[in-house]
């Protein structure tokens, strides 16, 4: 699912008030200039989880890891300190979902032996599951080390209407890493199929977006041009 966008603002604060007056001044300033394509306000969810009741980002670095994950380095100085983004909106059958036993949630469903999350529920230990939400999306590099990104998913939604998602957001210095994620993810790999966890949310967005440095952004001279923008405001 590919959808318009060229400015992406994640607006990230434990109070969701401050979320909301950021905001509201980014968009004074964009008034007759941008037109919004998407709005969304996430929230943190019990201990880091997502809607389906399982830790979400188990496995991000953190400190200089996060870092080397996230940023373009030397490899491209004139980028260097920018990175590359990936959003997607995804909404949950949470009532699907939820008719599943824990078990099957975390390993098995049905007959198939097909793995779903690749992980326990309650406290989130790793299971050996092949062909699972996991296992889909862990990339070995040419050097046979893991690829990593900087995951900063949240979940959102209002249980008056239904509505249960979760809204990705992956930074990674080399777009590469995400593009393979997401092709193992929707088409599957030689050994196993498409992600298992797809037969219980989509993806009703998706938009790809660089993020500069701020050297960079201050390089550029200012003009009138028209843009578009996508906000995704969140709490923790």
């Amino acid at each position: 699912m590919s959808t318009p966008g060229d400015l992406l603002f994640p607006i990230r604060a434990n109070r969701p008030d401050l979320c909301f007056a950021l905001t509201a001044e980014i968009m004074k300033g964009l008034r007759g200039s941008a037109t919004v394509q998407d709005e969304l306000h996430a929230f943190a969810y019990y201990d880091a989880r997502n809607l389906l009741g399982f830790v979400d980002g188990t496995e991000n670095p953190v400190g200089h890891e996060a870092a080397d994950a996230a940023l373009v380095g030397d490899e491209d100085p004139d980028f260097r300190g920018g990175s590359y983004a990936v959003v997607q909106k995804y909404l949950h059958d949470v009532d699907a979902w939820e008719r599943l036993p824990v078990e099957t949630q975390e390993k098995v469903i049905g007959q198939t032996q097909e793995k779903v999350i690749g992980r326990t529920k309650a406290i989130d230990v790793e299971l050996d599951a092949p062909g699972s939400h996991k296992d889909v999306n862990t990339v070995i590099g040419p050097d046979g080390t893991e690829q990593r990104i900087l995951r900063a998913a949240m979940p959102f939604g209002r249980p008056g209407h239904g509505e249960f998602g979760t809204y990705f957001i992956a930074y990674a210095r080399d777009s590469r890493v995400t593009d393979t994620m997401l092709e193992r993810m929707f088409l599957g790999t030689p050994t196993s199929g498409p992600d298992p966890l797809l037969d219980y949310s989509r993806a009703v967005t998706g938009t790809r977006f660089f993020v500069p440095s701020a050297d960079f952004l201050r390089a550029i001279p200012g003009d009138g041009g028209q843009s578009s923008s996508s906000f995704s405001s969140s709490s923790e």
